[in-house]
């Protein structure tokens, strides 16, 4: 699988910003993926994961209610709806996948158990 990440810009606070995560192969739809971001000087932080059906979606705290994350597994594309953003929100947003599911939730939000990663994309919040 080869993730593209696509949709990162300059947006003021208070304001929204959707990112895709395109996929290639044929196996996307089986796939939980995931959606991290690393600021400078940060290590990696989980935002958000979705389950292969779209059944189950999995949030960092500081994201429920503010983010949204979906799928299109006929489009092969991820997407995450980002409303009422922070300054603190600024960072690379990176899409990534794994072709088997856990049982506990909480490895999604370990980038070690993602397989394959997008290239990331940059999304700036001015204050």
């Amino acid at each position: 699988v080869q993730l593209q990440a696509s949709g990162g810009g300059l947006v003021q606070a208070g304001g929204s910003l959707n990112l895709s995560c395109a996929a290639s192969g044929r196996t996307f739809s089986t796939y939980t993926m995931g959606w991290f971001r690393q600021a400078p000087g940060k290590e990696r932080e989980f935002v958000a994961a979705i389950s292969w059906s779209s059944g189950s979606t999995y949030y960092a705290d500081s994201m429920k209610g503010r983010f949204s994350i979906s799928r299109d597994n006929a489009k092969k594309t991820m997407y995450l709806q980002m409303t009422s953003l922070k300054p603190e929100d600024t960072a690379v947003y990176y899409c990534a996948a794994v072709p088997f599911p856990y049982s506990n939730s909480d490895y999604y939000t370990r980038p070690r158990t993602y397989n394959y990663w997008g290239q990331g994309t940059l999304v700036t919040v001015s204050s």
